[in-house]
Order: structure tokens, then C-alpha cells, then sequence
């Protein structure tokens, strides 16, 4: 045993299956990392550097993440049911309502500052008070509007998109974190899966110790770690009992609890009611949007003048009223956009969104559901591949020249 731990060649051949354990742990390693960093693209474009695959196309994965999950498991309608319009409504008439006096002066003393400033303070307070009564009716019937327009005033595909495509820190977040114990599983499972090519690798080194052996093994470790751990994650589809064993995809296995991780992710960071409100009044229809807001609101006017509509007017001049219609359908716009700037309201709206997708997207099939991850892997995957195979090869011609070289001298 002494004789066998002094001989140079034990330890050689032992670095072997060690070497190659090495290769499989760190060409997956840097597969994984390669696949999600950098965000931006380091380097001399077009070819001396590197992007992640993922930010590199962050477009086209975000729309290929929509298509798998949020397309197939609500439709805008059920989403925005599930918000509840009368909610939002109701959320919108208790933000406004403390601060009714704050937004009528800061309008009249804009447009006619010397008349509200002499208008006696009963008359200013009945004017409140006319305000503070037409307004939930008003906001009532806007809500309802855009909730029986909402499938051609949201486009949620693009507003996800394009939120994902500025934001790959998060696009990034919502892979690594559906697909965490996936990617552990890829890059420990090179270490093994190394370490047994290696033990193959010694058994055909000392029985035909050509030149070639080494490098070619170390390729074929680089390339062949990444390719099987990718269909242990994903291969089979669907529950099959061998033996006692019952053997499905590590990713595919966990759709109940991927489920509930991507759905979060989506309803507290993306499809927010701050959010799509957003993108109803930025987005492809915002014109359109923005006039139905204008349109129910600017009447409060009428309303708030009552009797003393004509005398208004007199005192206004007709421009003038005009005008102030307009002010109070620009206010209203700038109302909507940050009446939803509530953490509380919008979390509490993100869980009635979640809990209806956890449930739908728990019932993908296996096929549907493998979508979700599956592409992150697909996107230049042959690159990986060949910067795994590269490596594995270094690392053989590295142990040809420096660990077994004395017997080629």
C-alpha cells in the first residue's frame, strides 16, 4: 500500500477522474453564468465580448416567457376582474376624497385666482361639498367603461414585453429563480457526471495511452455534462414508474411550486395595478384611454355649477369655463396615474391576480409548462455547448502536457 501511494503513476492516474470532475463542475458553472451575465454586452461588438444569451434577446425571451405562462392561464378580462373594478373605484374615491379642497383650489387659484379668493368661504364650502357628492358617481361609471373596453384598451403581451425588455435584472430573476434548483442541480450534476466520464476516461487511458485520448475525453466531458443534466431537468415529460421508482423531469416535477414563484413575481412586480393602469393610458390605445377620462369627468363641472351654472359662466366667460373643464380632465388624468402608488392596495389586488394563475398554471400540462424554462436553455445552446467542449479540451491537452507528459519525452 506504502509502494502504491509513493508511485508517481497512482496519483497521475487518479487526477484523472478528479481533473475531469473539475471540467464538468466548471464548464457547467460557467454555462449557467454565461446564460444570464452580463446584462449589457462587454466587450468590442459584434464578436470580441460577450452578452447573456437572456439580455441579449431580452425581447424575444420575455415574449416567449408570455406565450408559455400569462397567455395560457388568464385572458385581460379575467385579470382585470380578478383586480376588481369596484375595488378600484372605491380605492380611487377614498384617495381623492381627504384632499377634495386641496385639488379645487389648486385649480381655481391656477385659472381665476382673483375670483375664488374673494368668493366668500360658505360659497367655497358648497362647492366642496358638490364635489366631494358627484365624484364616486363619476368614478363609478369611468371604471365601468374601461372594464367593458379593457380587451382593446390593454395590450398585457406588450406591456409585459416591453417592462421585461427594460428590465433584465428581473427578466433574468424570473428564470433563475423558477428553474434555482434546476440550475444547482446542472452545475453539481457536472461534478459527478465528470468524475464518472473520468473513471471511464482512466480505464481507456491505461489500456491505449495514445495522445489523443486525453483531449478528446476532456471534450467530450464538456460537452456531454451540459447535455445530460438538460434532459434529466426536462426528460420525461410525464411520470413513469420504473420499478418502485417513479422518474419524471427534476423542473417538471416541481410545477406546483414553480407555479406559485413565477406567479408571484408577476402579480407583485409587473402586471401591478400601477402598472397596467399605465399602460391603458401610455400604451396603444392611451389616446383613446385619456378621452374616456376626459369625457366622464369634465361634466363634474356642470355639475359642481348647479343652479349657479349660467352666473358662472357670466363670470368665466365661456372660454373660461371651457378651460377649466379641460383642467379638471387633466387633473383627473394625473389622478389616475398615481392614485395607485399604495404598496398596501397594490399588494393586496396582486393577491387575488396570483392566486387564480397559481391555480390555472398548475394545471398546464407537462408540455405547456416545460416553455417556461426550457427556452433560456434552447437560446444559443450550441454556443454553450462549445465553450464546454473547448474548455474540456484545454483541460485534456493540460493533463497530456503536465501531468502524463514525462511519457511522451
Amino acid at each position: 500500500m506504502k509502494d502504491l501511494l509513493t508511485n508517481p503513476a497512482f496519483w497521475q492516474y487518479l487526477s484523472i477522474p478528479v481533473i475531469a470532475a473539475l471540467i464538468g463542475w466548471s464548464t457547467n458553472w460557467l454555462a449557467i453564468k454565461m446564460t444570464f451575465y452580463p446584462l449589457e454586452f462587454i466587450g468590442k461588438p459584434p464578436l470580441l465580448g460577450w452578452q447573456g444569451i437572456i439580455p441579449s434577446k431580452a425581447r424575444k425571451m420575455a415574449a416567449i416567457s408570455v406565450d408559455a405562462t400569462i397567455a395560457k392561464i388568464g385572458t385581460v378580462q379575467e385579470i382585470f376582474e380578478q383586480i376588481d373594478p369596484k375595488v378600484l373605484a372605491a380605492h380611487i374615491i377614498y384617495t381623492v376624497n381627504p384632499r377634495v379642497e386641496e385639488y379645487v383650489d389648486e385649480l381655481m387659484l391656477k385659472e381665476y385666482p382673483t375670483f375664488w379668493e374673494n368668493l366668500p368661504a360658505s360659497a367655497r364650502r358648497m362647492v366642496y361639498e358638490r364635489v366631494r357628492r358627484s365624484t364616486p358617481q363619476r368614478v363609478d361609471n369611468l371604471v365601468d367603461d374601461i372594464a367593458e373596453n379593457i380587451e382593446e384598451l390593454l395590450d398585457i403581451k406588450g406591456m409585459v414585453i416591453e417592462q421585461l425588455s427594460r428590465d433584465k435584472k428581473l427578466l433574468n430573476r424570473i428564470f433563475l429563480e423558477c428553474g434555482h434548483v434546476e440550475f444547482r442541480f446542472i452545475i453539481n450534476s457536472g461534478f459527478y457526471f465528470g468524475f464518472l466520464f473520468g473513471l471511464i476516461q482512466t480505464l481507456v487511458w491505461y489500456l491505449y495511452p495514445a495522445i489523443w485520448v486525453l483531449p478528446l475525453f476532456g471534450l467530450l466531458v464538456g460537452w456531454a455534462t451540459n447535455w445530460i443534466a438538460l434532459n434529466v431537468i426536462f426528460r420525461p415529460l410525464r411520470e413513469r414508474k420504473v420499478g418502485p421508482l417513479r422518474i419524471q423531469g427534476l423542473f417538471l416535477k416541481r410545477q406546483p411550486e414553480v407555479a406559485e414563484s413565477f406567479c408571484h413575481i408577476v402579480t407583485h412586480e409587473i402586471l401591478t395595478v400601477g402598472n397596467i393602469i399605465n399602460a391603458i393610458m401610455e400604451g396603444p390605445q392611451g389616446d383613446r384611454a385619456r378621452s374616456m377620462v376626459k369625457m366622464h369627468i369634465k361634466p363634474l363641472v356642470d355639475e359642481t355649477a348647479g343652479m349657479g351654472k349660467a352666473i358662472t359662466q357670466v363670470a368665466f366667460g365661456p372660454t373660461g369655463f371651457a378651460a377649466l373643464r379641460q383642467q379638471v380632465g387633466e387633473k383627473a388624468l394625473e389622478l389616475s396615474r398615481t392614485s395607485f402608488n399604495n404598496p398596501v392596495f397594490e399588494k393586496d389586488r396582486a393577491r387575488s391576480v396570483e392566486a387564480i394563475m397559481v391555480e390555472r398554471m398548475s394545471t398546464l400540462s407537462s408540455e405547456e409548462f416545460q416553455d417556461l424554462l426550457r427556452p433560456c436553455f434552447q437560446e444559443d445552446e450550441i454556443k454553450l455547448i462549445l465553450v464546454g467542449a473547448f474548455l474540456g479540451l484545454a483541460a485534456g491537452i493540460f493533463q497530456l502536457v503536465f501531468v502524463f507528459g514525462e511519457a511522451f519525452y
